[in-house]
């Protein structure tokens, strides 16, 4: 299926963290709407799963394991890009993660601390590094960065995740700046609550840390749905979204 909105049809993109959640949304709408999708993540069985199923349905997605913290394994990805494409058109960095909530400064651990600053913050940058190229080569190159209001307004129950985004929002504007002459465009997706694995998980954490009961049901209820920010990453992938500048909030 394509669309006359959003229309992604033949675009070569790569969506980090596109087992599930977000970046899987992001992945499924884009081949759907007739974009080549490589989606890569650390959870092999569920990516191959997504990259089958829309194969089946006869659109056109691949799985590559793609640890985002280390250089050697976007070197080799994004190698496998320039072999099979010659040129990547979007870049979606999804990877991410959260972890000490409701943690004050002293009772953070030093390397839970390095670890999610390795992923959100270090993995973005080797990604962006590796696809550089491969985003010249395309006539309209897109890199689209996940963060969170939380790396904008500090509402975040964990340190790290919020430094972290707020590294995100910065990488995103000073790219922005360093690319807008080279053809390629960069934005900044900001989420609000929405129902995904890592969310989810530190609900739970952070109602265990003040010592309240965790309601799953009522959890999901006041969250959105990851389909409604990939539906957004599409239209920004598209042509169609290249008049939106630097960030765009979702719900």
């Amino acid at each position: 299926m394509t669309s006359t909105v959003a229309n992604v049809k033949d675009k070569v993109i790569l969506v980090t963290g596109g087992a599930q959640g977000i970046g899987g949304a992001a992945a499924r709408l884009c081949a759907q709407r007739g974009a080549e999708v490589i989606i890569t993540d650390i959870k092999d069985e569920t990516g191959e799963a997504l990259a089958a199923s829309l194969q089946a349905e006869g659109h056109k997605a691949c799985y590559e394991r793609l640890d985002v913290r280390r250089h050697e394994d976007a070197q080799r990805v994004f190698g496998k890009v320039k072999e099979r494409h010659g040129r990547l058109d979007v870049l979606i960095c999804s990877a991410g993660v959260l972890r000490g909530p409701m943690l004050m400064p002293d009772a953070f651990p030093v390397d839970v601390f390095d670890d999610v600053m390795a992923v959100n913050v270090r993995g973005v940058f080797l990604c962006v590094k590796e696809a550089y190229p491969l985003l010249q080569a395309s006539d309209k190159g897109v890199i689209l960065l996940v963060g969170s209001g939380a790396g904008v307004t500090g509402g975040s129950s964990s340190i790290a995740y919020g430094t972290s985004k707020g590294a995100v929002n910065g990488m995103g504007m000073t790219l922005e700046n360093h690319l807008r002459g080279k053809g390629i465009r960069v934005n900044v997706v900001c989420p609000g609550g929405i129902e995904t694995e890592l969310k989810l998980r530190q609900m739970r954490e952070a109602a265990e840390a003040l010592g309240q009961a965790f309601d799953l049901e009522d959890a999901r209820a006041r969250l959105g749905d990851p389909e409604g920010v990939g539906a957004a990453l599409a239209f920004l992938a598209s042509d169609d979204g290249s008049y939106v500048r630097r960030n765009l909030f979702t719900r």
